[in-house]
């Protein structure tokens, strides 16, 4: 037996390492640290270095690549999270089909970053989808260790992981930047960012390596990496179609400030509610194992997601002038509307949680790509009608695409975990109370201090305090479960913390 077979043995026979509470703080520990490091990154580029056309030159061709390259993965992460009995044979066969899938569409993505710059008319355009095409090449031996982490809820080594290559990524696109590079220290940023998550993921696993290659046994991954791949390009095409439908018949400055405006909100949100999703796939893996029903565990989480991460949303649409004239600058100024009304849409995705795993988790893959296919059309269809009535119109577009997603899923996850409409229905009520409560010191704010051209940080700062408290003090006063789980979570860190004071030193 080599040394990666017994490292994959270890791995695939090894329990749980932390409770899901104490897995869910470690994924916010990593979800804010790489926030606020890109955060920071976005910031900085986007006021001193890179201008509105540049940040659409990359955007074009990242997405561009994206479309080429979303079939890396090829559904292995989903599969070992949610084997019911993985054993070493099974993720050695699943990290080679990973690698061997992955570096044929690399090598696709390689190729076709001459034509994509033949397509939008911009020979600048090649350089910088190279160098992301080529980033991809990187990324299927980190697929593999980061997944068998988030298997045995090993949250501690997925923040290294997130945390590690946030920073490669600043620490380059920023250094290039300085020196003039343009679109193109976007791209290395993101070259590093996958370099790093490579050595990082590869140092946590112990160095894994799928040699000797094994395919015996591949059926099952092959199964779920051709529902995965639909899924997966269904939401390539719904994530990154806006970008490349604007570069092609607006221009690249529109590109621009759409990607700013739908970058931030997405940004957000995932700082807000994304950091946990990986957390909550291995958990609903447990309570299926154990035959229990999933149905009431959904419904605390769509409580959790509805709960947080609409009052944010919805603030930052009231917020988005300000946010933007005080993180960007005036030149920025034009990217405010389109963050309000993306940052919309955000609700109405984030208020079915967990559409694209818990059906695969539950083998009803072929009715989940059905309805993949529905939500796709109807995202590129809307864009089609409103593209050429300008840009904010297509933002106005991720409005009414949200609103049929939900159309589109909450029935199929109705019918899938057996909830009652009655029980979602009181869950969306009580978010929309502590989200109205919220945004209310903003809204008086505008008319009370300064209107939102003239809103100043503290101004911001202030009325957004404001109503995080009001929030709060809504979430005690309706009996939402979110602060239930809040105080849960802060007594399980609290608990944590008096342990590790109170243990004795090791000698």
């Amino acid at each position: 037996m080599t040394r990666t077979d017994r490292l994959i043995a270890e791995l695939a026979e090894q329990p749980p390492v932390m409770s899901v509470r104490t897995a869910a703080a470690w994924a916010l520990v990593s979800q804010y640290s790489s926030f606020a490091i890109q955060f920071a990154t976005s910031v900085v580029l986007a006021r001193w270095f890179i201008t509105p056309a540049e940040l659409g030159l990359f955007s074009i061709a990242f997405a561009a690549i994206t479309l080429v390259a979303f079939l890396q993965d090829f559904g292995v992460t989903r599969y070992i999270n949610g084997e019911r009995d993985l054993t070493a044979e099974k993720l050695h066969t699943a990290f080679t089909v990973s690698v061997a899938f992955a570096w044929g569409i690399a090598l696709l993505a390689i190729l076709a970053s001459g034509p994509i710059a033949a397509f939008y008319h911009d020979p600048a355009m090649r350089p910088v989808a190279l160098v992301i095409a080529c980033s991809y090449l990187l990324v299927p031996l980190a697929i593999v260790p980061q997944a068998t982490c988030q298997r045995r809820m090993d949250y501690k080594s997925n923040t290294m992981i997130e945390v590690g290559s946030a920073i490669a990524n600043a620490g380059v696109a920023i250094t290039l930047a300085l020196f003039g590079y343009g679109a193109l220290a976007l791209a290395w940023g993101a070259f590093a960012q996958q370099a790093a998550r490579l050595i990082v993921s590869q140092w946590r696993a112990g160095l894994m390596l799928p040699w000797p290659l094994r395919i015996e046994g591949a059926a099952p991954v092959f199964r779920l990496g051709g529902t995965n791949s639909a899924q997966a390009m269904c939401n390539s095409i719904t994530g990154r179609a806006p970008e490349l439908v604007i570069g092609r018949l607006i221009d690249n400055v529109a590109v621009g400030l759409f990607a700013r405006a739908s970058g931030l909100a997405l940004q957000l949100r995932l700082l807000v509610a994304g950091a946990v999703t990986g957390v909550f796939y291995p958990a609903f893996r447990r309570v299926r194992d154990n035959g229990e029903p999933l149905g009431p565990p959904y419904l605390r989480v769509v409580a959790a997601y509805t709960g947080v991460t609409w009052p944010a949303m919805a603030g930052i649409a009231v917020l988005a002038e300000p946010i933007i004239h005080l993180l960007y600058g005036e030149r920025w100024l034009a990217a405010a509307p389109l963050l309000g009304w993306v940052a919309l849409s955000q609700l109405c995705y984030v208020a079915i949680p967990l559409n694209g795993d818990l059906p695969v988790l539950l083998g009803r893959m072929r009715s989940l790509l059905h309805r993949n296919l529905a939500e796709t059309a109807a995202s590129v269809l809307l864009l089609a009608l409103t593209a050429p009535f300008g840009l904010i119109w297509v933002a106005i577009s991720r409005f009414g695409h949200g609103i049929v997603f939900m159309l589109i899923y909450a029935p199929f996850m109705r019918e899938l975990l057996g909830f009652r409409w009655r029980e979602l229905a009181v869950i969306y009520l009580r978010s929309l109370v502590v989200t109205a409560a919220a945004i209310l010191p903003v809204l008086v704010g505008y008319h009370a201090w300064a209107p939102p051209a003239e809103a100043g940080a503290l101004q911001m700062l202030v009325t957004a305090s404001a109503g995080a408290l009001l929030w709060l003090i809504a979430l005690r006063l309706i009996g939402h479960s979110l602060f239930a789980e809040i105080t849960g979570l802060l007594g399980e860190l609290l608990g944590a913390i008096r342990l590790r004071r109170v243990e004795p030193a090791r000698p």
